[in-house]
């Protein structure tokens, strides 16, 4: 049956986008996952210290290798990871031979379990490949965030999701219009009866002849059948610069941190910024939460406690370490080997002894010459205080 048309339209090698939507985690996100890194990795730079005696065999392992699998910066990289990610980390100890934690190991909370045995609330977790474990709840350590509807969990990031499509929807956009804009469109007007038989072999030859990887002149010819060829201007929809800006501010205030830390090029004032609002209260919780799955009461009571710190001075420029350094050293509040860890610099022998300027007045016996208010009669000019009368408490006629 032959199809009476005089003017016939149709696309050739037309082009329609498809958008699925977003069914993942945060860390499925470039964005998302990116804030979690730059979390992560500052966190990983934390040091490990234990406070009391006794304890030095433990802070060896918990500043070199935590357990059998991770070094200590791996161990805390994917500590504050599953923190960020799920909210909720838990801490499972190990244990030597006579039952003294010599190790500790992240465990994810969706291999984790809570269950109950005999009124005893136990930690059921998972090494993965069959391997399991369990410990008394009490013993094991929980470090979470956005905790509000649960006893021990922190809430999801489901807040998060409309972000995320928002991000997938975008990403996709781009995609689309890039595709888009590598295929040719053009629309194709023949002024003549065919089949749709003819209709589909002409077509083909078409976009054979002058649409393929062959034609690489540049050139588009046709016949008289065409009255007219006419490329579409295709126009894809890609997010504009503003509501791309408005997306990040929203991972960004979410995630507490912003584009100068997550792409490294953040100044001293904004790093203690980030410090303070996310680095340290982490640590402050790491801290905790360590020290009581690791010390009892009566241990924490004599000062024994592990805590994570960070040399914050490392991040300041090199004449701001410098007038830094000069002002704390010669007043005696850093030691050589500090002041070259904030240089990034090896420490040195005897390197740990503290220094003070000597030209130092206590000021309740500063007065002026010849100024006797004070009716004491005593000598009213200024006492020099050396170092050794400051550690001794003694002062030198």
């Amino acid at each position: 049956m032959q199809k009476g048309i005089e003017e016939y339209f149709k696309m050739i090698n037309g082009y329609v986008p498809v958008f699925t939507s977003f069914e993942g985690s945060i860390y499925e996100m470039e964005l998302t996952r990116a804030a979690v890194h730059s979390f992560a990795t500052h966190v990983s730079k934390l040091k490990p210290e234990i406070n009391g005696s006794g304890n030095e065999m433990l802070e060896r392992k918990l500043q070199y290798k935590p357990n059998p699998l991770m070094d200590t910066k791996k161990y805390l990289y994917r500590l504050a990871t599953i923190y960020m990610v799920d909210n909720n980390v838990f801490i499972a100890p190990l244990y030597d031979k006579y039952f003294n934690i010599n190790g500790y190991y992240p465990l994810l909370s969706s291999r984790t379990k809570v269950v109950t045995e005999d009124g005893v609330k136990y930690l059921r977790y998972d090494f993965g490949l069959g391997s399991h474990g369990a410990v008394e709840l009490i013993n094991a350590g929980l470090m979470n965030q956005f905790q509000y509807n649960d006893e021990l969990y922190g809430s999801s990031n489901c807040v998060l999701q409309p972000t995320l499509e928002l991000i997938n929807t975008q990403n996709q956009g781009i995609i689309e219009g890039v595709k888009n804009s590598a295929s040719i469109r053009f629309m194709g007007k023949i002024a003549q009866t065919l089949k749709p038989k003819d209709l589909k072999e002409e077509k083909q030859r078409f976009m054979e002849d002058n649409l393929s990887a062959e034609n690489n002149g540049g050139i588009l010819l046709f016949d008289s059948k065409y009255e007219d060829i006419k490329q579409i201007d295709s126009k894809p929809f890609v997010v504009n610069p503003i509501q791309m800006s408005q997306i990040k501010e929203s991972v960004f205030t979410y995630f507490g941190t912003n584009e100068n830390i997550l792409q490294n090029k953040f100044t001293s004032d904004q790093w203690n910024a980030y410090y303070e609002g996310k680095i340290e209260p982490f640590a402050i919780e790491a801290s905790l939460v360590h020290t009581n799955m690791t010390f009892n009461e009566r241990q924490i009571a004599y000062g024994n406690q592990i805590i994570f710190t960070a040399n914050r001075l490392q991040y300041l420029s090199n004449s701001e370490k410098l007038n830094t350094v000069t002002q704390l050293f010669d007043r005696g509040f850093i030691t050589h080997n500090q002041g070259l860890e904030i240089f990034n610099m090896a420490p040195v022998d005897n390197g740990d002894t503290r220094y003070i300027r000597k030209e130092y007045a206590i000021t309740d016996n500063y007065s002026k010459e010849g100024d006797d208010n004070n009716g004491t009669g005593q000598d009213d000019t200024a006492k020099i205080i050396t170092s050794t009368e400051l550690a001794t408490g003694t002062e030198e006629d």
